[in-house]
C-alpha cells in the first residue's frame, strides 16, 4: 500500500531524514517509535506532502506521490491527524468535524459520517455545537481522530495521539486506534508511548537521528533488550 524508498529530508543544513526506507501492506499498523528529535513527525509529513523531499521516492497504491501537496495525497486517502490536535478554536465541534468532509470523493454523504463519528465519541456528539476551544485535551483530540474519520481515509497516520493525555483517556485514544484498526484501516502510529504502541501494532521501526536501525514484528520489538532500555523505560 505504502512504501517510501531512500527518502531523505531537510530543514536548511538540517538533515532531518537521511534515507529512510519503509512499508506498510493494507490492513496493517505499523508503529514508528524513536526518541525525540529523530525524525517520526517529519516522516508523516513528508507522506502527506506538508514537507518535501530532497530524494527518494514515496509511493501509496502503486502511484509516486513524491511532494503531492497535502490537499492530493488527502484525496487519495492518506490522513494526518497531527500532533496538538491542530482544530479551529473558535469554530464548533462540528464544524471542525466538517472541514475533514471530501465533497468531490464518492463515498458516505456527510450526515452518515457525522453519524459514524458520534458513535465512536459520544461525548464529541454532546458538544458538537461549542466551540473548540473549550473542550478539554481529550475531547479536542477525539474531534482530530473524527475529523480524520470524516475524510474516509484508506491509510491513517497519528502523530502523538496520546500526547498531554491522561492514562484513563490514552485507554481511550488506543481502543478507538485498535476499532479502526479491525474495521479495515491501515494505520501508521507515532507515539512516544512506544510500549503502547508496539502493543497494539503489526510491525514497528525504530528510528535514530533520521534513520531507521531496526524494523521487526512489534511483539519482537518489546523483548527486544536494547529497544527496552531505550524506549520502554525497563
Amino acid at each position: 500500500m505504502l512504501s517510501l524508498e531512500n527518502v531523505h529530508v531537510s530543514y536548511g543544513p538540517i538533515k532531518a531524514i537521511k534515507g529512510i526506507s519503509l512499508q506498510i501492506d493494507e490492513g496493517e499498523m505499523v508503529a514508528l517509535i524513536g526518541a525525540n528529535g529523530a525524525g517520526k513527525s517529519t516522516t508523516l509529513k513528508a507522506i502527506a506532502g506538508i514537507e518535501p523531499i530532497e530524494s527518494g521516492e514515496i509511493r501509496f497504491n502503486g502511484q509516486n506521490i513524491s511532494n503531492l501537496p497535502y490537499n492530493k495525497t488527502s484525496n487519495l486517502g492518506i490522513t494526518l491527524v497531527p500532533e496538538g490536535r491542530q482544530l479551529f478554536p473558535d469554530m464548533t465541534v462540528k464544524e471542525n468535524l466538517e472541514m475533514g468532509y471530501k465533497k468531490s470523493r464518492k463515498g458516505a454523504c456527510l450526515l452518515e459520517l457525522l453519524e459514524k463519528v458520534y458513535e465512536y465519541f459520544p461525548d464529541v456528539y454532546t458538544k458538537r455545537n461549542e466551540l473548540a476551544s473549550s473542550l478539554s485535551g481529550g475531547q479536542q483530540q477525539m474531534v482530530a481522530i473524527g475529523r480524520g474519520i470524516m475524510s474516509e481515509p484508506k491509510l491513517l497516520m497519528f502523530d502523538e495521539p496520546s500526547l498531554g493525555l491522561s492514562p484513563v483517556l490514552v485507554q481511550n485514544v488506543v481502543k478507538i486506534i485498535r476499532t479502526l484498526h479491525e474495521k479495515g484501516h491501515s494505520i501508521l502510529l507515532v507515539e512516544q508511548n512506544a510500549n503502547m504502541a508496539l502493543k497494539i501494532a503489526n510491525r514497528g521501526y525504530v528510528l535514530e537521528m533520521g534513520r531507521i536501525v531496526l524494523e521487526d514484528q512489534a511483539h519482537s520489538l518489546l523483548k527486544n533488550e536494547e529497544i527496552k532500555a531505550a524506549y520502554l523505560g525497563l
